[in-house]
């Protein structure tokens, strides 16, 4: 498989959220903002990117018995690089994301990213697979985040992109409006499929 398969098989044909129903959590909780979500989107792309480099380097030193608590260690060594920039350089963002930028450790994406496929391909191909993937994963909180924000605020990054006299449907910011929105969108990629 080239590279450029490697690399666009996690927008659409394998999509972490849409397709493959991975990452669901962070998904469901930040994605109340487009804000949150470039943030997170940008957060895990970083991780899954950089532990899957380093995982495919390391990945013929390290015993089969302890592979997947090495990749954990690999993988909260980026989540703790990226928790430390967030706070030092966008404060609020990271206070707005918390708890997920640490959860981002047992994110599944990740995890089964350096499992299923890091640790058993080149450099190259990790390097593609993990922006690839990180890039579905963002556009898919992204997607989400936009008809959330505009149907729950009216709003979109910040300006108010509908008339005044929309009355926002709040259930859309909340959590059962993440469900009905992620819902309906898997529900369109599937019948796209078809």
């Amino acid at each position: 498989m080239s590279v450029i398969k490697e690399f666009t098989k996690g927008i659409v044909k394998e999509n972490p959220v849409f397709v493959m129903a991975l990452g669901l959590c962070p998904v469901l909780a930040v994605s109340s903002s487009v804000e949150n979500a470039i943030g997170m989107g940008a957060a895990a792309t970083f991780v899954l990117v950089f532990s899957n480099i380093f995982i495919s380097l390391i990945k013929g030193f390290i015993p089969s018995k302890i592979r997947i608590p090495s990749y954990i260690v690999v993988i909260a060594s980026f989540v703790t690089i990226v928790d430390m920039v967030m706070e030092a350089y966008v404060p609020a963002l990271h206070k707005n994301l918390g708890l997920f930028i640490p959860l981002i450790v047992v994110n599944c994406i990740i995890l089964g990213r350096a499992e299923a496929f890091a640790g058993k391909n080149n450099l190259i191909r990790s390097i593609f697979d993990g922006i690839g993937m990180g890039l579905g994963f963002t556009l898919a909180l992204i997607v989400i985040a936009s008809i959330r924000e505009v149907l729950g605020a009216g709003q979109f990054l910040g300006f108010n992109v509908l008339p005044v006299t929309f009355k926002p449907m709040l259930v859309a910011i909340l959590a059962p409006g993440a469900f009905l929105v992620m819902g309906l969108l898997m529900g369109l990629m599937n019948l796209k499929k078809k």
